[in-house]
């Protein structure tokens, strides 16, 4: 599970992004000439997708094209039933070496599974940094591949998630009951 490998640069020259649709919602899928993966965000939260490749970036301009990446393929055979089919992408974004870790944390959570904060705190290898390791789940930019909808409270249940609880729940039902989920 590549995350951030060896990037020739830490800002890419040019950014394309696709609009995929998925029984949750318009997702954004933004990836690199190198077929690195950049963000992924829900196309009703566009003010906080625009701060974010703002703060990643430096920038908002990217190149429109029609979803056939690696990384939409990947996403379309995730919402299709394949949930591995994420697994294999590249992943890059800016980020301080604590979300960089949280996140790399992150895509070894198994589809399915759940961890609480204070766990992938530990997994991180910072038992004490739990809200810093929940602030950083929540800055992740790449969601659904790395999955922050992984993570719930101390108690079990769903807290926070960019894209709306409702998502959150949708995609943990998706990993553990397969492709005959539907949206309703």
């Amino acid at each position: 599970m590549p995350y951030d490998r060896a990037m020739p640069q830490a800002r890419p020259t040019r950014l394309a992004i696709e609009r995929l649709a998925t029984p949750i919602g318009d997702l954004l899928v933004v990836s690199d000439d190198d077929a690195v993966l950049r963000a992924v965000d829900w196309s009703d939260h566009l003010p906080r997708f625009h701060r974010l490749l703002k703060r990643h970036y430096g920038r908002t301009d990217l190149v429109e094209r029609d979803a056939g990446s690696v990384a939409a393929r990947a996403l379309q055979a995730y919402f299709a039933g394949d949930l591995a089919a994420i697994d294999a992408l590249s992943v890059a974004t800016n980020g301080t070496d604590f979300q960089k870790d949280v996140w790399r944390t992150l895509r070894g959570i198994p589809p399915g599974t759940t961890i609480t904060y204070a766990a992938l705190a530990q997994r991180c290898g910072r038992p004490a940094a739990v809200r810093a390791a929940g602030f950083a789940n929540g800055q992740n930019p790449i969601s659904i591949v790395v999955p922050c909808h992984r993570v719930v409270g101390s108690d079990g249940t769903l807290t926070g998630y960019g894209g709306g609880l409702h998502r959150k729940q949708w995609l943990l039902r998706h990993e553990v009951e397969g492709p005959s989920l539907r949206s309703g």
